[in-house]
């Protein structure tokens, strides 16, 4: 394993003083020794992977010296553009170092959503012309550094699993809201319909979902309720669910969707604030169609809490203002267990676009499961419970 100090220290001593990306599990520990170690303005946790490029790119041009760029594999893809057409040597010719954490490794099991991102992740590099190496010691970074700094152009490390030795984030993030996010997801979910439906984003919140059903129903997926009572128990089943495993941040832009084709059915998007921040822009789209059955849940609590706890900036925006100035309809905050509950009861007299935020500590179960069943399983029943298929 690779200790981390040594790892910032060599980036230090070969002109990298400038750090932003987006928190990954493979890169936790060297993420967390940035968070504690470099200075604010020298550590930008980004909105995405392409706008963390785009820092890098304005401090180059500042200072001349290379940002380093940390990102999951699956981040590539929001990378793609600005790598290309702003950093590449055939355009403005900017070098930064990219930090990759390599989900998805063939020949490492990992899960479904990762699988086709670790098959081609080196090919993508290669088909970009993105020199990389397979970080394996500290030895290897001055020179990679080097190579950006000689060719002015991006140059990535590929970070296997277990590549970085342990630390545990000193400044870690906390709040003082009394539920934690499973139990506010619960409340949500106790006071759904039999017919509504629900995209719920990537990470541990459609984990907790799906133990919720799990625990209080195990059912085969095919099944379903009677829709004859209003409030249905947590036994509804996991069919009402679409767990978006991937495509981090576009969880409302699928609740659109189903949304605009299913008008009679309430739709609601289960977001998270990393997710929600990553294309805010989405926020405008979903209000210019005016969807009076799309409900969006935003469980805030200012951290990306399944990728290392690294924070977020869910607390200095102001989501509902945000929503409300897109033009949605009505947007409520909540954070006690009545003011969740009363703001679920004002749900059934309005109509949407709404965005309820509930702020929510940072908090997670250490037992917490993954879903048992692939993706196409849940595509499938979920698009029977649609009236899809």
């Amino acid at each position: 394993m690779i200790d981390v100090k040594e790892t910032y220290d060599a980036l230090m001593a070969s002109g990298v003083d400038m750090f932003t990306g987006v928190p990954d599990s493979l890169l936790k520990n060297i993420c967390a020794y940035i968070t504690d170690t470099a200075p604010r303005e020298k550590h930008i946790i980004a909105a995405n992977e392409g706008n963390a490029v785009g820092i890098a790119a304005g401090h180059y041009l500042a200072t001349g010296k290379p940002a380093l760029v940390y990102m999951q594999n699956s981040g590539l893809g929001n990378t793609v553009n600005p790598l290309l057409s702003l950093a590449d040597e055939k355009v403005y010719s900017i070098p930064m170092v990219l930090m990759i954490g390599w989900r998805g490794e063939p020949g490492v099991h990992d899960e479904p959503q990762h699988v086709k991102q670790g098959e081609v992740t080196l090919a993508l590099l290669d088909a970009m012309q993105i020199p990389y190496i397979i970080l394996e010691e500290v030895a290897q970074i001055p020179a990679h550094v080097a190579l950006a700094m000689q060719r002015k152009a991006p140059v990535a490390l590929v970070i296997r699993k277990g590549t970085f030795g342990s630390y545990k984030l000193k400044n870690a993030r906390s709040n003082d809201n009394p539920l934690s996010r499973e139990e506010a997801m619960k409340l949500v979910v106790d006071h759904l319909h039999t017919t509504d439906i629900i995209v719920s984003t990537t990470g541990k919140l459609s984990r907790e979902l799906f133990e919720y059903r799990e625990a209080a129903h195990p059912s085969p997926l095919t099944s379903h309720p009677s829709p004859l009572t209003s409030h249905p128990s947590p036994s509804t089943l996991h069919s009402h669910d679409f767990l978006t495993v991937g495509s981090m941040g576009h969880s409302s832009s699928i609740a659109l969707g189903i949304a605009l084709e299913k008008p009679g059915r309430r739709v609601f998007c289960f977001d998270g604030d990393g997710a929600f921040i990553m294309h805010a822009g989405a926020l405008g789209i979903v209000a210019s169609m005016k969807p009076h059955n799309f409900f969006h849940i935003l469980f805030n609590n200012n951290a990306h809490e399944s990728v290392g706890g690294q924070p977020t900036v869910g607390y200095e925006i102001d989501a509902t203002a945000m929503a409300k100035a897109s033009g949605y309809q009505h947007v409520i905050r909540a954070a006690t267990r009545q003011e969740m509950l009363t703001a679920l009861q004002q749900l059934e007299h309005l109509e949407g676009p709404v965005l309820l935020e509930l702020r929510v500590k940072i908090d997670s179960r250490d037992d917490l499961g993954r879903p048992t069943t692939t993706p196409i399983e849940n595509k499938e029943a979920f698009m029977q419970f649609l009236g899809g298929m």
